[in-house]
């Protein structure tokens, strides 16, 4: 993401990103979830992300289901984030 090579859209509900976000990511809720709501990435390879990696599964397979190319996911979510010792953000 810091070379600009990721556009991180995170699933996870508003009420879970308002405790804890990725830097960087943009919030397109599962719940409420389109494809289209997706800004354009802008050649970015788009990478979809949750709280463990299974809601990611589930917007990737929605995305391609809409006819988008997007099958990146972030697997074991902001756990698997953190346990890497990547930052991140407190407030959404």
């Amino acid at each position: 993401m810091a070379e600009g090579r990721y556009l991180l859209v995170d699933v996870r509900e508003p009420n879970e990103v308002a405790v804890e976000a990725y830097p960087g990511g943009i919030v397109v809720p599962l719940s409420t979830f389109d494809a289209k709501d997706i800004p354009d990435p802008q050649g970015k390879e788009v990478v979809f992300a949750c709280r463990s990696g299974k809601r990611s599964v589930t917007s990737s397979l929605a995305a391609q289901s809409a006819g988008f190319t997007y099958d990146k996911h972030l697997a074991g979510g902001i756990i698997g984030w953190k346990a890497a010792g990547l930052p991140t953000k407190s407030g959404g």
